[in-house]
């Protein structure tokens, strides 16, 4: 596997990625990234399962994301945490995200967004 430094960097992409128009818009893209049981608590309060995800996918949204970090859960298993300001809405929430490392990839299996006060 890579070095701390390269996972942190890895991960953050792939949560920037998650936030990208052509991705969230695709559900074959959304696949590359989500775990086949992959759930989420958003932060609207709704919970999506993987299988749920319709044509459209999961909407275009315009996020920043910041004070990224992450917890080694195991040697394959990652939980990522940050925050993120949505641009649209006004509104900040901290995020959690579980990705597990299989198949020589990293896919996320969980992700949590609970509404927050700025910083």
């Amino acid at each position: 596997m890579t070095t701390q430094l390269t996972l942190k960097e890895h991960l953050c992409q792939l949560e920037k990625n998650l936030l990208q128009p052509g991705i969230r818009t695709s559900p074959e893209e959304l696949e590359k990234y989500l775990e086949n049981d992959f759930f989420e608590f958003g932060s609207s309060g709704k919970v999506l399962y993987n299988n749920g995800i319709e044509a459209g996918g999961i909407g275009i949204v315009k996020m920043t994301l910041s004070n990224f970090e992450i917890h080694q859960l195991s040697t394959n298993v990652v939980l990522t945490t940050y925050r993120i300001y949505n641009e649209v809405k006004m509104q900040h929430s901290l995020r959690s995200s579980i990705w597990k490392f299989s198949d020589g990839k990293w896919k996320m299996f969980f992700h949590q967004g609970t509404p927050t006060q700025s910083q």
